[in-house]
């Protein structure tokens, strides 16, 4: 099962703190507002007060053995970037940091931030394009307990072919599409001759639990 700590629980922390639980991973939600945690709680695993802008507080409270640290102060721009020197320091392995503004979004870059996400610019971004050109995965109806996803390969995959995986077969999965990131395309419905690169993303259509297994391959 993998392992989320959300430090802060702004809307964005505590929708997504909901969403990993309902994927079935483990999640640490941190705030240091009383009234949030308490409403968190019976919907994660262990819900902590703490104020994380605090050095010392926030060493004691393990998080370099988790899979991400998701940082989503709000607004508190100050905080986040401390919050994120801090992480890194610590030797946290993946920090996904909320940013408000693209200067604050290279800030926390050179801080060492894994990745930085802008929600509102993000969302409006999709939608327009979800908007201006129809995509049927946008309008896809899937039955309950099926999901796509984008994943990348595991090591496993890396130079075979779709063929080779058959994937469909061993896990009960499909690839649709492949996203290649060098260089940079997308390629609908690949042919079981593709050779997966390391730089490749696959969107995968499949049962939650099939996917559960293939995100978890090593």
């Amino acid at each position: 099962m993998q392992q989320f700590a959300i430090i802060g629980l702004s809307s964005f922390g505590s929708y997504l703190a909901k969403g990993l639980v309902n994927k079935n991973c483990q999640v640490l939600a941190i705030d240091n507002n009383e009234e949030k945690i308490e409403e968190i709680k019976p919907f994660v695993h262990e819900a902590v007060i703490a104020d994380a802008t605090e050095k010392d507080t926030l060493a004691s409270l393990g998080l370099k053995d988790m899979d991400v640290v998701v940082v989503s102060l709000g607004d508190k721009i100050d905080s986040s970037i401390l919050v994120t020197l801090y992480l890194k320091e610590f030797g946290v392995k993946n920090i996904i940091v909320k940013a408000l503004s693209e200067d604050h979004g290279r800030i926390l870059q050179k801080l060492g931030a894994t990745k930085v996400i802008f929600p509102e610019r993000d969302l409006a971004l999709k939608l327009a394009g979800s908007l201006g050109s129809p995509n049927v995965l946008d309008y896809l109806p899937l039955a309950p307990g099926y999901s796509i996803i984008e994943l990348a390969p595991p090591p496993g995959f890396v130079g075979k072919t779709l063929r080779e995986l058959d994937l469909r077969k061993k896990f009960g999965v499909q690839v649709i599409v492949i996203k290649g990131l060098v260089p940079e395309k997308v390629i609908l419905v690949p042919t079981p001759e593709y050779i997966i690169k390391d730089s490749d993303i696959l969107v995968t259509l499949g049962k939650n639990e099939d996917l559960d297994k293939i995100q978890n391959l090593k």
